[in-house]
């Protein structure tokens, strides 16, 4: 059985973890990935985050693990006939991915080989696009993530301390995610018309995708930003009387239910005007009290009988071992070195994926590539035509809700496909509901920022299908779609009738995605998984937060990381169709997507038996890393403002300690190395926090900026439009709505040659706005339409539905 990217060639011209996982998912995909590299290697061949001693016959298990079935070839810029190889290769490739990183790159304009093999998708990584004010400027993970608005994110951290980033590098991981998904489905359209891209992804901008929750719509469009202090969610990861335990409460419904669970009725008050958050918080004590009584697994028991998301809480050691993850085998042996790595993040019926492969020696392949006999792929004729979107034509019943499952429909929507986004009006849309809208407001439930971030370009189509009629309506729209995309505990599917082998039945070549929390299978497939429980369960609140108290949840990267893997694992069903024909089933559970960007803590136990812990704001990447105060007084009266300093290599330390004036400490010969300058990280942090904290933070980047030292403000996350490179790019666009104000709304993390000059063409819609349009096409008359609104069975308001009429 061939895979979906057989015969689809890839020349990876990355360093680092982002362009590794990007072309890791194009290769277990079926692509022939050629790594090229200097004749020094990849630097991610000898990276361990634990600093393990790796010797001098093998490479890093995480190398190992992301480069497993690529080739290498090495070129030598010096070497004669080298730079004619790199040609040869390019012009008989498909795609390049690239990023500055690469010593081989550096020697490579992308902008110069998309003019000369216009037939290239080619997609570069940078931490802020390739142009534009801030292109070129020193980075970090880290520093991207205090200039997205990530550093603080939703709630995460306490407010008397400094704001703690996300552990894991991953933001590095989600680049890499997007990059994937953004060439693949620019791949389609080059199917189409021959004609390939240069896809620009900014690194910032896919982490404020992932590590905030539209901070800017959300306060362009109500008039206040959706948090204003740092309090970890209640409970959260909590300790019980035998360990860690993750409780979650999302819901009103969750909420009550917890009161109940711990015997505390009384502090269900359905008429509060305080969100859940803050009722959770006001009763914190009190919980943790009661949850310290109760043994780990009991309490998750109780709270499963309650419906209330909960979860073991994972790390490197002990997440392999967890009931779910080996009954689904969620883990494999890495075939080279032997140790443990995640499986694939998705799984398509009747598709070949990749097995897991050994990675290849330095320039294991340069003598056979060299020898090939390379074919130019041909160059597009014309013109680039048509409206440049990937997916025109292609319709698609969005059956997702929330966050997860609308982060892999909303691009398919950004990019052409018609997005059919189905609700009811017992249960509409859950981000319709969490805006904090009063119920005596006009229209309340159309006035969610977050219902807007994520569904425009969608038509939205009510259909109550727990009554017949609206069963009977839904099964025939399903026959009319190519895709099917749906976020349900997999009990439901199953119970109306709408599996994939029903769907099957309606039409023969279907994909179906399904996005469970934690799978379709195994003991924990029907537990309610929010972004956070998903989290802690995989190991990725593990390491954020401080050493001397529970980890804190990232609380986002969960649902939109799930997402955009959901994105990449259709678009290989989609291109198996193409090639056979036949349907698919897309299986992308959410915690198969967070394992997979978790992955160096498994890896770093299981090769060096090496726990990774968290540590605050300190990284393996870096040192000194750390968040430091500065003088300003915040825009809510507090004195809580922050800038992020990351030094990576020798050379920025150089140049921070000249841009500080060459103080007596930092001249000390024991910093020069970055070993050095981890045991002394205490001194370090004290001196920088003396430095930066009588000055501003825009002070402080307009010295150690020019400097080419990593450095970034802190932002408060609905600040995010206030960055200059942002507006350059244009990465938020305005969109109107017949309801809400105008408000800004973000797009997708890449800049496009040849793409649309618009991607939210029209805004989210409002519930039921399209049922006569879409039942109409059905073959349904304007008497039936209407009788379906008197039955309850669509409508365009919340409220109880069409169940109790469902006989008539």
């Amino acid at each position: 059985m061939s895979s979906p990217l057989d015969g689809y060639t890839v020349i990876d011209l990355s360093s680092g973890i982002a362009g590794a996982y990007a072309t890791k998912i194009l290769a277990d995909g079926g692509a022939d990935v050629i790594k090229v590299e200097s004749p020094e290697g990849d630097p991610l061949r000898r990276w361990s985050a634990s600093g393990a001693d790796i010797g001098a016959d093998r490479d890093g298990a995480l190398f190992a693990f992301l480069a497993g079935g690529k080739r290498s070839v090495v070129v030598d810029h010096e070497a004669s006939g080298d730079h004619e190889l790199l040609d040869r290769l390019v012009a008989a490739a498909d795609a390049v991915i690239w990023s500055p990183e690469s010593a081989v790159a550096q020697k490579v304009a992308p902008e110069d080989l998309f003019r000369r093999y216009p037939h290239l998708i080619v997609t570069t990584i940078t931490p802020f696009g390739l142009d534009g004010p801030w292109s070129g400027r020193a980075a970090t993970e880290f520093t991207l993530q205090a200039w997205s608005g990530g550093a603080i994110g939703i709630g995460r951290g306490v407010q008397d301390r400094a704001p703690v980033s996300i552990g894991g590098q991953v933001g590095e991981w989600l680049a890499g995610a997007y990059a994937a998904a953004m060439t693949l489905a620019f791949r389609a359209r080059a199917i189409r018309d021959g004609h390939g891209e240069l896809v620009d992804l900014s690194a910032l901008e896919a982490q404020i995708l992932g590590l905030t929750y539209y901070p800017v719509t959300y306060f362009e469009m109500l008039g206040r930003p959706w948090r204003t202090e740092r309090r970890p969610t209640v409970p959260g990861i909590a300790e019980g009387a035998d360990g860690l335990v993750a409780l979650g409460c999302g819901t009103a419904q969750q909420w009550w239910d917890l009161c109940a669970m711990s015997g505390h009725d009384e502090w269900i008050d359905e008429n509060s005007e305080l969100t859940i958050t803050e009722q959770a918080n006001l009763h914190a004590e009190e919980l943790y009290a009661w949850v310290r009584e109760q043994k780990a697994e009991d309490l998750r028991e109780l709270a499963g009988a309650f419906r209330i998301p909960n979860s073991p809480v994972g790390n490197g050691e002990n997440v392999t071992a967890m009931d779910h993850f080996v009954q689904r085998q969620a883990f494999v042996r890495n075939p080279q070195y032997g140790f443990t790595q995640p499986a694939a993040p998705y799984r398509l019926s009747g598709v070949a994926l990749r097995a897991a492969s050994s990675a290849p020696r330095l320039g294991e392949h340069t003598e056979q590539v060299r020898a090939a006999e390379l074919s130019p792929r041909d160059a597009p004729t014309g013109t680039p035509g048509g409206d440049r979107l990937p997916f025109s034509g292609l319709r698609v019943l969005d059956m997702t809700t929330f966050w997860a499952g609308p982060s892999c429909t909303h691009p398919l929507g950004m990019l052409g496909a018609e997005v059919i986004h189905l609700e009811s009006t017992p249960r509409p849309d859950g981000t319709r509901l969490i805006a904090g809208i009063p119920a005596s407001v006009e229209q309340w439930w159309e006035r969610s920022p977050i219902f807007s971030a994520l569904n425009t370009n969608k038509k939205s189509l009510t259909l109550d299908f727990q009554t017949e009629q609206g069963r009977d309506l839904l099964r025939r729209l399903i026959a009319t779609c190519d895709v099917v995309v749906e976020n349900f505990t997999p009990r439901v599917i199953e119970q109306i009738g709408l599996d994939f082998e029903s769907l099957r039945e309606l039409r023969e070549d279907i994909i179906m995605v399904r996005m469970p929390g934690f799978g379709l299978d195994g003991p924990w497939r029907d537990n309610p998984a929010f972004a956070y429980i998903i989290e802690d369960a995989s190991g990725l609140s593990w390491l954020t937060g401080y050493p001397d108290r529970t980890p804190f949840e990232p609380y986002s990267i969960g649902d939109p990381n799930a997402g955009v893997h959901a994105l990449s694992g259709l678009m290989l069903a989609l291109e198996h169709r193409r090639r056979t024909g036949q349907g698919v089933l897309v299986e992308a559970a959410m915690v198969d997507a967070a394992l997979n960007i978790g992955a160096e803590q498994v890896i770093e136990y299981s090769a060096y038996g090496a726990l990774l812990q968290r540590d605050g704001n300190r990284g393996p990447a870096a040192a000194p890393q750390n968040i430091y105060q500065t003088a300003e007084i915040d825009e809510f009266g507090r004195a809580d403002s922050w800038v992020a300093i990351a030094v990576s290599t020798d050379s920025q330390w150089a140049a921070l300690r000249e841009a500080l004036g060459q103080p007596d400490w930092a001249m000390d010969p024991a910093l020069d190395t970055a070993a050095g300058r981890r045991d002394h990280h205490d001194l370090i942090d004290e001196k920088l926090a003396a430095w930066c904290l009588p000055r501003s933070g825009d002070e402080i980047v307009e010295i150690l900026w020019p400097a080419e030292v990593p450095v970034a403000k802190v932002m408060q996350p609905h600040r995010q439009l206030e960055l200059p490179q942002v507006r350059f790019r244009r990465f938020f666009e305005h969109v109107g709505h017949p309801v809400n104000n105008a408000a800004p709304h973000s797009t997708l993390p890449v800049s496009l040659a040849n793409g649309p000059r618009a991607l939210h063409r029209q805004a989210a819609p409002l519930l039921g706005e399209h049922n006569h349009e879409l039942l109409a096409q059905l073959g349904l008359s304007d008497e039936e339409i209407t009788a379906l609104a008197e039955d309850g069975v669509i409508g365009t308001e919340p409220g109880v539905g069409g169940r109790r009429k469902a006989t008539r």
